[in-house]
């Protein structure tokens, strides 16, 4: 295989990045040095001489990321914000189960706008799928990003609680949780999701320890 597909690719990807996304030309510099350094690695790692073998990747298998992202757009209804083009792609890819990709997009979407907290959600849920269901410490300032923008949007507290338990980080989670449900309105969309989540998550920990949670 020759190395002018891979170059060719990677020139694609910089002209719909510069301009059909239109990002900021002070950002050339970074997305050009970023395909370079991924080019640098497919040097260092791959092998385009050897015939493909294609097979489903790992993290397609792992969760089901149109739930992931329809559940992030509920939870955000009547907090405000347009989604950006940025965020439009990241989603689809998510839906997809493409979290890496669309980690690296979703990085357009915090770095046009740092206080849209709906981006910041969008990416910690995408760093922490692409982490196989794990809290990466990215993901977790990610999330920590959203709920500064964004004091009262339900969403950090939930999908953190969410990828805290995953983690196996259970005390953790449960107190995030009840404490979203306990600030939340009786009528809210998310209400009676969360109230079951929690109550799984009780009796996974009163297993557990063997006493009841309180």
């Amino acid at each position: 295989m020759s190395w002018l597909p891979v170059l060719a690719l990677a020139l694609l990807a910089f002209l719909a990045i510069a301009l059909v996304l239109k990002a900021a030309r002070s950002g050339w510099e970074a997305i050009g040095a970023a395909l370079l350094l991924g080019i640098a690695g497919y040097a260092l790692q791959g092998s385009p001489g050897l015939p493909g073998a294609p097979k489903t990747p790992v993290e397609q298998m792992k969760g089901d990321g149109s739930l992931q992202v329809a559940a992030r757009q509920q939870l955000g209804k009547g907090q405000g914000g347009a989604q950006s083009n940025w965020q439009i792609i990241g989603d689809a890819m998510a839906r997809n189960g493409q979290y890496g990709d669309a980690a690296s997009v979703l990085l357009g979407a915090v770095e046009q706008d740092p206080n849209n907290a709906d981006a910041w959600l969008a990416l910690g849920n995408a760093l922490t799928g692409h982490a196989e269901g794990n809290l990466s410490p990215a993901a977790l300032y990610a999330y920590r990003r959203a709920e500064q923008a964004a004091p009262d949007h339900p969403g950090p507290p939930f999908f953190l609680g969410l990828a805290l338990a995953q983690s196996g980080q259970l005390v953790e989670a449960r107190k995030l949780w009840a404490d979203l449900l306990a600030r939340s309105p009786k009528d809210s969309p998310w209400r009676a999701d969360l109230e079951q989540r929690l109550a799984e998550l009780d009796a996974f920990i009163a297993a557990q320890t063997g006493a009841p949670v309180r």
